[in-house]
């Protein structure tokens, strides 16, 4: 099976230990989910992810799952979703969020992770963060409980989002990160409305903070001898 698998997915098999993906696994498992069920159906989305959720904790192994998803829409739109980040253990959590920032999210939402990034204290020389239209949904939810999950303080910290949490859960963990980023991407009214408005948030400062969460990117991937080519992994 393995040698089959090389023959018909062959860049997989040869950039795995040279470049780095742009997305957790479970953001992937979502994005096939939504588009199988359909963007409009999201009872049945998060039906769905449920049930796939508590399949995958029946085996033997530990699985790289989410904990929580979001839904973000204005009135009168679809949905956007987005899962928590599903890697196992601290560092492989900070290694994604990194590629998720330089790669992957929004540029704004991105923006608003690297304020914080890595250590959860605000960068004095850069502002990313940004304030949410008031007519903009965002609401997380237990993936396997259903019930729903106010926003922590870093979400707070971030977006502007209404809550009493206390929690400061690592910057760009959280599934509200993803969903906003799915519904900047498609929505671009909103995303205008959202634009960062610090006066320190401007285009030479963006990139020295690019440059310092890639700094520490790289560190993390030397400590854990992954020789990176400077890519991400981009499927075809």
């Amino acid at each position: 099976m393995l040698e089959d698998l090389k023959s018909i997915y062959l860049r997989p098999f040869d950039h795995y230990s040279s470049q780095l993906p742009k997305r957790s696994p479970f953001s992937c498992v979502l994005d096939m989910i939504v588009l199988l069920t359909g963007q409009q159906n999201e009872e049945e989305i998060k039906k769905k992810v449920r049930e796939i959720t508590k399949q995958l904790r029946r085996g033997k192994t530990r699985p790289l799952i989410s904990s929580n998803i979001c839904v973000s829409q204005i009135p009168n739109s679809v949905s956007y979703y987005g899962v928590s980040m599903s890697t196992a253990g601290r560092i492989p959590g900070r290694i994604m969020v990194a590629a998720s920032c330089l790669s992957s999210w929004d540029s704004y939402v991105a923006g608003a992770v690297m304020t914080y990034y890595p250590y959860n204290a605000k960068k004095r020389y850069f502002d990313g963060t940004i304030k949410l239209p008031e007519n903009v949904r965002c609401e997380a939810f237990k993936i396997v409980q259903g019930e729903e999950l106010p926003a922590c303080r870093s979400c707070k910290n971030l977006f502007s989002l209404k809550t009493d949490g206390t929690k400061e859960w690592p910057y760009g963990n959280c599934a509200e990160v993803e969903s906003l980023s799915n519904l900047f991407k498609n929505v671009e009214e909103v995303r205008e409305q959202a634009r960062p408005t610090s006066a320190n948030n401007t285009e030479e400062n963006r990139q020295r903070a690019e440059e310092s969460v890639k700094t520490v990117l790289e560190r993390l991937l030397r400590q854990h001898n992954f020789t990176w080519d400077g890519n991400f992994f981009t499927p075809q």
